[in-house]
């Protein structure tokens, strides 16, 4: 099973951006965590009900983070997968929430609704069939028909597509699909959420930065740790790619390597899952942390602001 795991990107006020996710888009709420790195800071996940891989994005929320700007060597647009009787719906919705967004148009045969969120990252609804009786969470005001079904998949703004072309399909098992003026699209065999890339060639343009409303990295999916070291060693041999050591994010395990455009890359596993600290029904109820910081909760919860309940 290829494909992309989860988006991790940066935001700024986390209750804001816990509202927007849960209740404007009706995602799930499915961890509560911090940032392994700086601990003082929330790590916020949503998705579809489980936690599905390629359902799953994630937020550093750094509310004093400079604004970020798109550009050369990042992801330029996350989007999200809804059934295609489904737009018109979220359009009407984003008129009456209020979230900006552009008129829709099409994309290799297919509607799409570019819009963003509060930090000004920049988000896609496209619609496809047929995914209705694909897994969503419809525990809010969306009705279940008209519900997110996790990731169609992300766009990436870079000079020049060969070299990140030559990695999606040789380690990380994408299929090189069709080209539409600039934009060239990698699909994943497999069927499901999270399995398309984007590259859209932009030549000399502006570098991108780092800050809110950008993509901090992009995950892709391993099914288990040998399938994770295989793509690893293929990266290193073929492409003279050096990933870190695997990393144990609690809920999955990591390899990170920075692909040839600039883009932070992961390989996540799909084990262990988001239900291997609380029970499915609950997930993102509580602030979950791994063992080596429990013995600092107390300090950790004292420095993390309050979140509301998710919807």
């Amino acid at each position: 099973m290829h494909g992309i795991h989860h988006v991790t990107a940066i935001a700024g006020k986390p209750t804001q951006n816990l509202g927007f996710y849960t209740r404007t888009l009706g995602m799930r709420f499915v961890k509560k965590t911090v940032n392994f790195d700086d601990p003082t800071t929330y790590h916020l996940y949503y998705g579809n009900e489980a936690g599905q891989p390629g359902t799953i994005l994630t937020f550093f929320p750094w509310e004093h983070a400079a604004p970020g700007r798109a550009g050369i060597g990042m992801a330029q647009e996350t989007s999200f997968r809804v059934p295609v009787k489904s737009l018109g719906y979220w359009v009407n919705r984003f008129v009456e929430k209020g979230v900006p967004h552009k008129a829709p148009e099409k994309r290799f045969g297919e509607p799409v609704l570019g819009f963003s969120d509060p930090d000004g990252l920049a988000l896609a609804l496209v619609g496809v069939e047929p995914i209705e009786e694909e897994a969503t969470w419809a525990n809010g005001d969306i009705p279940a028909e008209h519900a997110i079904r996790g990731f169609h998949g992300v766009t990436l703004l870079l000079a020049e597509a060969a070299s990140t072309a030559e990695v999606l399909t040789n380690a990380l098992g994408f299929k090189a699909d069709s080209r539409e003026n600039s934009l060239l699209r990698f699909r994943s065999p497999a069927a499901g959420p999270g399995g398309i890339v984007d590259i859209r060639e932009a030549g000399n343009f502006l570098a991108g930065r780092m800050g809110g409303g950008t993509v901090h990295h992009i995950a892709f999916r391993a099914t288990s740790d040998a399938e994770q070291a295989s793509m690893a060693n293929k990266l290193l041999s073929d492409h003279g790619i050096r990933t870190t050591p695997q990393i144990d994010r609690q809920y999955f395990r990591s390899v990170y390597f920075n692909e040839p455009g600039g883009v932070l890359f992961e390989i996540a596993t799909d084990q262990p899952g988001f239900a291997v600290d609380e029970p499915l029904a609950s997930l993102g109820s509580e602030l979950k942390l791994p063992a080596f910081l429990e013995p600092r909760r107390k300090y950790i919860e004292s420095a993390l602001p309050p979140l509301p309940k998710a919807a």
